[in-house]
């Protein structure tokens, strides 16, 4: 199976930039809010596209790829981990990213903003690390 991973590595691009001008701007004006905006829509998008890809990663696994299209988002993120596309403290890391996306659908206020920028270093370490993985094992091979 390949994968084209392109598509995520311009979402994780994106999303550093996208902080990187958040970061630059005075809290308080327009400017800061039309980056945090941008930065939160980022990880939610850079998150989904993360876990589709692992899906698709996963149906080289298993004998019945229409049941990976039903696992929930945290199913899919265990299978992961039990097959060696994630560490274990990644998948929990991943889980709490998830928590916090599920959360943008309830809380649109600052508070919850905040939890996300607090988030994102780590995040976007993650994604790099899981689309180079992704991008290694699956652009020209079957995996291991």
């Amino acid at each position: 199976m390949i994968l084209r991973t392109e598509h995520l590595a311009g979402c994780i691009r994106t999303l550093e930039m996208s902080l990187t001008m958040l970061r630059r701007v005075k809290p308080e004006t327009v400017e800061f809010e039309i980056f945090r905006n941008a930065v939160v829509k980022g990880f939610e998008l850079t998150l989904e596209m993360s876990v589709k890809l692992l899906r698709k990663a996963l149906k080289s696994y298993t004998g019945s790829p229409r049941e990976v299209d039903s696992w929930t988002f945290k199913d899919t993120l265990r299978y992961a981990g039990k097959h060696g596309l994630m560490a274990t403290d990644a998948v929990e890391r991943w889980f709490k990213y998830r928590d916090n996306r599920n959360n943008t659908a309830h809380d649109y206020g600052v508070g919850f903003a905040e939890e996300t920028l607090a988030l994102l270093p780590g995040f976007i370490d993650d994604a790099a690390s899981l689309e180079a993985m992704l991008q290694k094992r699956f652009s020209s091979h079957e995996p291991d």
